[in-house]
């Protein structure tokens, strides 16, 4: 069976057992709001393959880097802000490149060079 990379179908035994870490270390994770797991209706935690691969992160910062966990959480919600500004881009680049595409007359031969502040449309005489 396949799941998600986002659908938590891992209990803590489980991730833990992957991980090679003690179930204590993933709780206090998520005390410090480095992960945050699903729960069931019965209140057991679930972790996503996208849980995992954080974690999985977090201990490199802190095993072979040497960063506290205070300084995981920086650098956690910088790459959480770089993520989200590269979507922006990459969003707005095609926003661009589909109002490039859809131009039917290139800026160099339109008649309307530029507009004033009331709305009004000026026309630039060819010499």
């Amino acid at each position: 069976m396949i799941h998600q990379y986002d659908e938590p179908v891992y209990l803590i035994s489980i991730v833990a057992k992957i991980l090679d870490i003690h179930p204590q270390t993933l709780r206090q994770y998520e005390r410090e709001n480095l992960i945050r797991p699903s729960r069931s209706n019965g209140r057991v935690r679930l972790y996503s393959q996208h849980d995992i691969d954080r974690i999985k992160l977090i201990l490199r910062l802190t095993r072979e880097l040497g960063v506290n966990l205070a300084g995981v959480d920086v650098i956690l919600r910088l790459k959480e802000n770089i993520d989200q500004l590269e979507n922006e881009v990459a969003s707005l680049r095609h926003e661009l490149a589909q109002a490039n595409n859809n131009r039917s007359v290139s800026p160099d031969k339109a008649l309307v060079t530029k507009k004033s502040l009331y709305e009004m449309v000026i026309f630039e005489e060819k010499k």
